[in-house]
């Protein structure tokens, strides 16, 4: 059976080369690549060193869609065009998910009641900006969606979970996301980060910020729904203390123009986190209501190169 590695390449030639070596090395002859070559222009995947190495595929789009969509790409093609698969790896081809972990990460598919493992990173060399905003984002993530994200892309999967994924809109948004909204069985596996094998990160730091903020689209009618609680919390609040200030002046507590700037400040928080409580229940009644669309991942592929038997 395969033990199949979905990988998405950018401009990466000389990294993803050294990966497939190193995959070759852990997983033996029952590795099969899938190498989605993300619009390359100037570094494309080396087809040379997929097929060196093992079986597989590479992928090559007709234009960048991003790290997401690739990753969502390749797993569509592998619930399709695959067969006789063991389990599914995803991962990073820079280097920094590495190949000598994956046989710790797909350990725990072999029970019947784990669907998914994921890697949680035990250390990271990051910037100071960049470990705070994480730390920031986690919070904030937990606060609107009610739920806890501490994983990336690194995941092993079972073929069953492959399919149930390649099936959900919510993959071409967030990998992570959408392994949190598919309810499945999550098993996580602590594990540490290598050093990129070469060259540096495409990622700066707006599209971090923007990537993560991307993981709350995904549960955008519980973000909703919470946003309008929480206005809708401020507005009777706004209200409560509107009466206070009307009672105070009643009773002669109230000095000259502090009434009527408590009441007028009191008047605008209460419009304004009211209109935001309505504008939050319709939109989330729309994303309940609304048609679930449909993604055709054969439409970005340009070429599809295989290497050996499938």
């Amino acid at each position: 059976m395969k033990r199949v590695v979905v990988t998405p390449v950018y401009e990466d030639a000389e990294a993803s080369a050294r990966l497939f070596k190193e995959l070759r090395a852990a997983l033996g002859d029952k590795l099969f690549i899938v190498a989605v070559d993300d619009g390359s222009v100037r570094e494309p995947v080396d087809v040379a060193s997929v097929a060196a190495n093992a079986d597989g595929a590479v992928i090559r789009l007709r234009r960048n869609v991003g790290h997401q969509r690739a990753i969502a790409i390749g797993l569509s093609y592998v619930a399709r065009e695959v067969e006789d698969v063991e389990y599914v790896v995803v991962m990073d081809s820079d280097g920094e998910d590495l190949p000598a972990t994956i046989a710790e990460l797909a350990a725990p598919l072999q029970s019947s009641d784990v669907d998914i493992v994921v890697a949680r990173r035990r250390s990271r060399v990051q910037a100071l900006r960049i470990r705070v905003f994480y730390r920031f984002y986690k919070w904030l993530f937990h606060a609107l969606s009610g739920r806890e994200i501490s994983f990336g892309n690194f995941m092993a999967l079972k073929p069953a979970a492959v399919r149930r994924l390649a099936a959900m809109q919510e993959l071409w948004v967030h990998v992570a996301a959408s392994v949190l909204a598919s309810k499945l069985r999550v098993r996580i596996c602590p594990l540490d980060r290598g050093p990129r094998y070469a060259g540096h990160s495409k990622m700066n730091f707006v599209g971090l910020a923007l990537h993560g903020f991307r993981g709350l689209m995904v549960f955008a009618d519980d973000v909703l729904m919470r946003v309008g609680i929480a206005s809708a919390i401020i507005a009777a609040l706004a209200v409560i203390g509107g009466i206070v200030a009307v009672l105070l002046k009643l009773n002669g507590y109230a000095t000259p123009g502090w009434f009527s700037v408590a009441l007028g400040v009191l008047s605008i928080v209460f419009l304004q986190t009211g209109a935001l409580t309505l504008m939050s229940l319709m939109l989330t009644g729309v994303v309940r209501s609304g048609s679930v669309a449909t993604t055709d991942y054969r439409e970005f592929i340009d070429q599809v190169l295989h290497v050996g038997a499938r």
